[in-house]
C-alpha cells in the first residue's frame, strides 16, 4: 500500500489527466514500443510545434482518469506500453501526425484508439481523422472553390446560353411510329 504522500500525488495526477481529457478537442493513445529515440524526439517536437501535449502514462493512472471523464471503453486498450497525445484545440493535429509516423514504423508504433469531443473513437477512426484536410488545407480549398466557383460557373452557363442562341444544340428525336 503507498504512503499517504505517494497516494496524493498519483490522485493529482489522475486529476490533471482527466481534466486534460475533460477540455481536450481530442487524443489519441498510442503504443510506442517499436519507435527509435531519434524517431521519438522528432514525434515529440513536431506535436509540440502543433500545440499537442504527448506523455507516456501508465495504465492505471490512465484507466482511472479515462473512467472520471467517460472513456470507460479505452480499458481494452490499457495495456503495454502506452503515450497519450492530448489536443487542447485542433481535433485533427493529433491524429494526422500519429498516423503518419504509424504508417512510417511499419508496425511498430501503433495507434490503440482515441477520442474526439467526448467520443472514444477506434483505430480505424483516427485513421479516417487523419486523412481529413488541416485547418489551413480546409481553408485553401474553400478559397479555391470562392475564387475559380463562380468563374467555372459562369462559363458553363455562357456555354449553355450560346448553345441554346446558336441553335447548335442536339436536336430531341421524334418518337418513332410503328
Amino acid at each position: 500500500m503507498p504512503n499517504a504522500a505517494v497516494l496524493k500525488e498519483k490522485q493529482a495526477i489522475v486529476a490533471q489527466l482527466a481534466e486534460k481529457m475533460k477540455t481536450a478537442s481530442a487524443g489519441v493513445l498510442v503504443d510506442y514500443k517499436g519507435i527509435t529515440v531519434a524517431n521519438d524526439t522528432k514525434l515529440r517536437r513536431d506535436l509540440r510545434t502543433a500545440g499537442v501535449e504527448y506523455s507516456v502514462v501508465k495504465n492505471t493512472l490512465t484507466k482511472l482518469a479515462a473512467h472520471e471523464v467517460g472513456f470507460d471503453a479505452f480499458d481494452e486498450h490499457l495495456n503495454g506500453t502506452t503515450a497519450l497525445a492530448i489536443s487542447p484545440e485542433d481535433p485533427i493535429a493529433a491524429a494526422k501526425i500519429l498516423d503518419k509516423y504509424a504508417k512510417d514504423s511499419g508496425g511498430a508504433f501503433t495507434i490503440k484508439c482515441g477520442f474526439v469531443d467526448g467520443k472514444v473513437i477506434s483505430a480505424q477512426e483516427v485513421e479516417a481523422l487523419a486523412s481529413i484536410p488541416g485547418r489551413e488545407g480546409l481553408l485553401t480549398q474553400l478559397l479555391y472553390c470562392l475564387s475559380h466557383g463562380p468563374r467555372s460557373l459562369a462559363i458553363a452557363l455562357n456555354a449553355v446560353a450560346e448553345q441554346k442562341a446558336g441553335g447548335s444544340a442536339p436536336a430531341e428525336e421524334a418518337p418513332a411510329e410503328a
